[in-house]
């Protein structure tokens, strides 16, 4: 049997005193496309921050490809393999899109960049224009491109498709499914457009209260609306 590539074993994490998840557990497959999905405060954010050591970690163990991440610094997780988009985008507004891309290669020759304009085209034709002169479409997608360069293992998301049109929704998540074959790259996509995520994903897990309250197939998980209105509280059709 594959050895997970990232284990979460019991985890109780939030900021100084308030307590966001409570007992959370869940395993992720090298090279799987992992949907987390659950209420607004079910815990979905602050499970991609402990992972990345940006919550606090009070008990239970978080491990990444057999390590024990506890005591790494996010930046030391980052050169491990992990890689988040956040839900704020973080990209440098003053800086061309060809600049905050060379931010992110690292130690990667210039010719890296490549990758990023294969995966995203409308980055290339914006390459000299400004961050703050992006759609949010346009700074989600540069946000995506420049944590693929550092060239991660796994890369958590992090409602990358908020506030954006359906257009560039689906032009996101054909990138996603385009980088996940290409590279093998192991995907956790937490989102509130529950039929997209789970339209791209392989499996599923429903939060609540800081912990798993279902999991199961996600194309299964899409076509049970009593399941999603009960747990998600939405109807979706």
């Amino acid at each position: 049997m594959t050895q997970p590539l990232l284990e979460l074993h019991d985890v109780v994490a939030g900021y100084g005193p308030t307590t966001v998840l409570n007992g959370l557990s869940f395993t992720v497959a090298p090279q799987e496309r992992l949907a987390v999905i659950g209420r607004n405060g079910a815990g979905k954010t602050t499970a991609l921050r402990a992972v990345m050591g940006l919550a606090d970690l009070t008990a239970g163990r978080i491990v990444f490809d057999g390590e024990d991440l506890a005591g790494l610094a996010p930046h030391v997780r980052a050169q491990r393999g992990l890689g988040l988009v956040p839900q704020t985008r973080d990209i440098f507004v003053s800086l061309t899109v060809e600049e905050n891309l060379l931010a992110g290669c690292k130690r990667r020759p210039r010719s890296a960049l490549d990758e990023a304009y294969a995966l995203f085209p409308r980055l290339a034709q914006r390459r000299r224009n400004g961050g703050a002169q992006l759609s949010g479409g346009e700074q989600q997608m540069l946000s995506v491109a420049r944590a693929l360069l550092g060239q991660p293992r796994l890369l958590l998301l992090d409602e990358p498709l908020e506030g954006l049109a359906p257009l560039i929704r689906q032009e996101l998540l054909h990138a996603f499914a385009a980088m996940s074959r290409s590279a093998g790259i192991t995907v956790v996509i937490v989102e509130q457009q529950v039929q997209e995520a789970l339209g791209y994903a392989s499996r599923a897990l429903v939060l609540e209260r800081g912990a798993v309250v279902h999991a199961a197939p996600a194309d299964e998980l899409r076509d049970d609306a009593a399941t999603l209105e009960r747990l998600v509280g939405m109807a979706v059709h």
